[in-house]
């Protein structure tokens, strides 16, 4: 290398560095701005109020019990295999 190349290097290495000091200053928010505020989350209470009576009581429909509607004379419908 010549001695031209060495100072064209060493200039664009300070205009670079120069550069990506005033970019970053710029772009990275100091720490005194990065402060959040938050919500407080109240204490959760163990419990709980009685479901309404409207929807919840003796003859309302029970979402898990299993319905069968007809026969099925088919034991496994899903396998393909035939014997």
């Amino acid at each position: 290398m010549k001695q031209k190349d060495l100072a064209l290097i060493a200039v664009i290495i300070i205009i670079s560095a120069t550069l990506s000091v005033f970019i970053s200053q710029a772009i990275i928010v100091p720490p005194k701005n990065r402060q959040q505020k938050v919500e407080v989350v109240g204490v959760i209470s163990p419990d709980f109020p009685e479901p309404d009576s409207k929807h919840f009581n003796q003859s309302a429909i029970n979402p898990t019990r299993r319905v069968t509607i007809g026969t099925n004379s088919n034991p496994d419908p899903f396998n393909s295999a035939k014997q």
